[in-house]
């Protein structure tokens, strides 16, 4: 028997050896994650550096709470395909990298828990709706998603085994997010609910004017979502209050992404919005000057540079003053979200192609043809990358 660590603070689980995740030891929520806001949402920039994901750990979709969908990881420079898993369906939920396992969610309606090394599967957790777009989060041992039948199932992510299931009134494909003993997740329903880790049971649901889509982001005691109701909502984590909103003026199926005092995220009017959580209002607005497309991809963004996939087909970079930089050309819309790490932007598009770009001026560096849409994002982890594609196979990278 080997024992198996899945988190810092919890007691070991056991496993037969053919299950072994190395390292056994490591920490799961550094404080990286642990970002408080102050009561005039502002953030120096030295603390900057602390809104990436974990170079070990990606623990939710977009990598951590704020949603910058950036990694400490260091991906090699040459990018060999290593390995891949058959899901059996199409795959457009986001995996989750956590201790050596992978997490990811299929139209099948299977959540997965693989070896990162390998692609073996350690187990499978049937449920009786697909997997959209919701895409799993790991906390204190437990994995979290949502599916179109509208559930949230929390499953020991040791054993595969239900926990417990939460029923919103309508399809989940925003991703669950885990702040301490609570776990926020956005329904077709027109709520976002806040539900106990514990036990599943509904703390608050707060209601907006139309469908979450949005993945919610997280500073301190507050709860960002983009709204389809063409607003932005800040909605207070420890009652549901909501505490300000924006207008968007525009649908939006983008989830937002926070770095320091600002929100930034695409729109179906063709935009990409900064809305400043400060001055509670929307700071700058970008449009291609030629291609108007909506953005239904999730923005990255880094202390120099925000990216993001359009319908436009293309990858846009931006200053953070919301000026073009760069923009690539891909065959296909790109709904898949960027990851970054060392310098690198890592991206599918509904071509077929997972492209790796040059984060300072949008070169291509790297493609490799998976013959299938990637509308999945990359999850970044321990060197390695994994993305899902429509045909249900699963790649590793690295």
């Amino acid at each position: 028997m080997t024992r198996i660590e899945l988190t810092h603070d919890r007691a070991f689980c056991l496993l037969p050896s053919a299950f072994c995740i190395l390292p056994s030891v490591f920490c799961l929520l550094p404080s990286a994650f642990c970002i408080l806001l102050s009561a005039a949402f502002c953030f120096p920039p030295s603390r900057i550096a602390a809104q990436e994901t974990p170079a070990d750990n990606w623990s939710q979709f977009r990598g951590n709470q704020r949603l910058t969908g950036v990694s400490q990881s260091e991906v090699p420079q040459t990018l060999k395909q290593l390995w891949t898993y058959e899901a059996g369906d199409s795959i457009e939920s986001s995996a989750a990298i956590v201790g050596g396992t992978v997490f990811v969610g299929s139209q099948k309606g299977e959540l997965a828990a693989l070896n990162l090394d390998n692609g073996a599967v350690f187990w499978k957790y049937t449920i009786d709706s697909p997997i959209g777009e919701s895409s799993p989060a790991y906390s204190d041992g437990v994995v979290y998603v949502g599916d179109l039948g509208g559930w949230l199932h929390a499953v020991n992510a040791s054993t595969g085994k239900k926990i417990w299931a939460f029923k919103a009134g309508n399809e989940i494909k925003s991703s669950p997010v885990v702040v301490g003993d609570r776990v926020l997740i956005g329904s077709y329903d027109q709520y976002l609910y806040c539900v106990s880790t514990r036990t599943g049971a509904l703390i608050w649901k707060f209601k907006t004017n139309g469908p979450v889509h949005s993945t919610p982001s997280i500073a301190g005691d507050l709860a960002f979502i983009a709204g389809c109701d063409e607003f932005f909502h800040a909605i207070r984590i420890s009652d549901g209050k909501e505490q300000f909103n924006v207008s968007s003026d525009a649908y939006t199926g983008a989830s937002p992404a926070l770095l320091g005092n600002s929100a930034y995220y695409g729109t179906f009017n063709n935009e990409v919005l900064m809305v400043s959580l400060t001055e509670r209002r929307v700071g700058w607005r970008y449009q291609h000057p030629e291609r108007k497309f909506p953005y239904y991809s999730s923005a990255a963004v880094t202390a120099t540079r925000i990216v993001i996939g359009g319908r436009d087909k293309m990858i846009h970079g931006l200053s953070l003053a919301g000026k073009g930089v760069w923009t690539f050309d891909t065959r296909a819309r790109v709904e898949s979200a960027p990851a970054i790490a060392v310098g690198r932007v890592f991206v599918g598009s509904n071509d077929g192609r997972f492209y790796v770009l040059s984060l300072t001026n949008g070169a291509k560096l790297w493609e490799f043809n998976a013959g299938a849409p990637l509308s999945a994002s990359p999850a970044i982890a321990r060197g390695r990358i994994v993305i899902g594609a429509q045909d249900g196979r699963l790649y590793c990278f690295g």
